[in-house]
């Protein structure tokens, strides 16, 4: 899923959360928000709001481009002095090490309704939780049927929300295409 990546709805998903959440939030906290809302609007929609790939790390999933950029925008990556990086450090500031903040508002205009609905969905789901819980609440089947430091499938994220097989194989194989033609 990779070439299915939308920067635009990232950056404002992130946005979203951080002002939903009160002008801050963690980046523990921030990634199992997206996985979630990702997760649902696959489930629903038949497509992730940000298009992002999730990799299974020490703490659940990842998602993958986000987390290259936000290590870009903490000054911890060789992308960190690329000019792509720059306008979205206009967006998106860290506070400490682990802690985004931002003053602007997301452009509501580039999230769908059901893009919306999801992240509210997720917000609502991981916003009182401590970081073990999200911890734990985000090692279901997914991540636990990937290697560490790999790409999660696309189908155990549809399996781990419980959606049958057929339906499973038949987002896998729409979204291959989708990203074929790309």
């Amino acid at each position: 899923m990779a070439k299915l990546f939308k920067l635009d709805k990232a950056i404002n998903s992130i946005l979203y959360i951080i002002e939903k959440l009160g002008g801050k939030t963690d980046m523990h906290k921030l990634c199992k928000i997206l996985y979630f809302a990702d997760q649902n609007h696959l489930s629903l929609y038949g497509r992730s709001i940000t298009g992002d790939v999730y990799i299974a790390m020490q703490y659940g999933p990842v998602p993958s481009s986000i987390d290259d950029i936000l290590k870009a925008l903490r000054g911890d990556s060789f992308f960190s002095k690329s000019p792509e990086i720059e306008p979205i450090r206009e967006y998106i500031k860290f506070e400490n090490k682990y802690i985004l903040s931002s003053n602007l508002n997301p452009d509501l205009d580039e999230l769908s309704g059901t893009d919306l609905k999801c992240l509210d969905f997720s917000i609502n789901l991981c916003k009182d939780k401590t970081f073990d819980e999200l911890t734990t609440l985000s090692h279901g089947l997914a991540w636990s049927n990937s290697q560490k430091g790999r790409t999660i499938s696309v189908k155990d994220i549809l399996r781990e929300i419980g959606d049958e097989e057929e339906y499973v194989e038949y987002i896998a194989d729409n979204l291959k295409i989708q990203s074929a033609f790309l």
